[in-house]
């Protein structure tokens, strides 16, 4: 445990694969009839009270300020509510594995906005990778979800606002983390930021009743909630360690595992474009994880 805290390779993949596990889950829940908003909350409040506990049984003191409060509400709404809630929308239409796909556009956006703001800045190699893997997106996106049903253009605009909410969240996680703040605790408070922003959001469009929907996938939600309680517990760590544009690449990851458990166990089926396209991006991140170890 202490030398995947220190890694960021294991870091990466570690994040990468539990989020990769959230398309296909989402897809399942949402086509059981739970609203976008609702799953989203499942993720965000079963994360955050985990998190809230360990940071509590590690003796850290909770503060909150005002500067505190504030990262919770902008890092709660990019980094989560948000991007899960557009997820969720497009899953459904896109298919979990195309969806998925959606994440390895992240890398791009994120490097775009930290070179603007002067953040840490990868070396030419990393800079090869984020562009292999984004020719790789770009290819993908052209096919427009699975084989015989593709999607409207409407869909393929929302999962693309995905990734730039992400990006938005990876760099202002750097750019504005309190000082002497821990990973856990702003894991924790962010997250239940979020969770109180999707609880106000379903109650104003009159979802309060569908809560009972989540009895109806009661493994699926105890799934989703674990996965995102572990994944979350190592990601603001990937944060510090990584920086924003390596914990970007975990969509590569992600993108990976969303898909083969679409084809695999959803039973959907994407074209031969599609598959080189994810050949692409598998280059792409293989070049920037070696790129991490490398000076520029």
């Amino acid at each position: 445990m202490k030398s995947l805290w220190h890694s960021a390779l294991a870091l990466l993949i570690v994040n990468g694969a539990l989020l990769g596990l959230t398309p296909p889950l989402g897809k399942l829940a949402t086509e059981a009839g739970v609203p976008a908003a609702i799953w989203s909350f499942v993720i965000s409040f079963g994360a955050g009270a985990v998190l809230l506990c360990a940071a509590f049984l590690s003796e850290r003191r909770f503060k909150l300020t005002a500067r505190r409060l504030r990262y919770f509400a902008v890092v709660g709404a990019v980094s989560f509510a948000f991007p899960n809630v557009l997820l969720f929308l497009a899953v459904p239409h896109l298919g979990a594995g195309y969806t998925g796909i959606m994440f390895t556009l992240t890398p791009v956006m994120t490097l775009i906005l930290s070179l603007l703001l002067g953040v840490r800045r990868p070396n030419r190699l990393g800079m090869l990778g984020i562009a292999i893997g984004f020719v790789g997106a770009l290819t993908v996106a052209t096919t427009r979800g699975e084989v015989g049903r593709p999607a409207e253009i409407l869909w393929v605009l929302v999962g693309l606002s995905m990734p730039v909410c992400l990006a938005i969240g990876n760099v202002y996680r750097t750019l504005d983390w309190p000082e002497g703040a821990g990973p856990i605790e702003l894991a924790a408070g962010s997250h239940l930021a979020a969770a109180a922003m999707l609880l106000v959001a379903a109650l104003l469009q009159g979802q309060a009743g569908s809560f009972a929907l989540l009895a109806d996938v009661p493994l699926l939600a105890l799934g989703q909630a674990v996965a995102a309680s572990v994944m979350y517990t190592f990601f603001f760590r990937l944060q510090a360690v990584g920086g924003p544009v390596y914990l970007s690449q975990i969509g590569y990851v992600a993108a990976a595992v969303g898909l083969a458990i679409g084809v695999i166990f959803l039973g959907e089926r994407y074209s031969a474009l599609t598959w080189i396209g994810a050949a692409i991006l598998a280059v792409g991140v293989l070049t920037t994880t070696k790129a991490q170890s490398r000076p520029g």
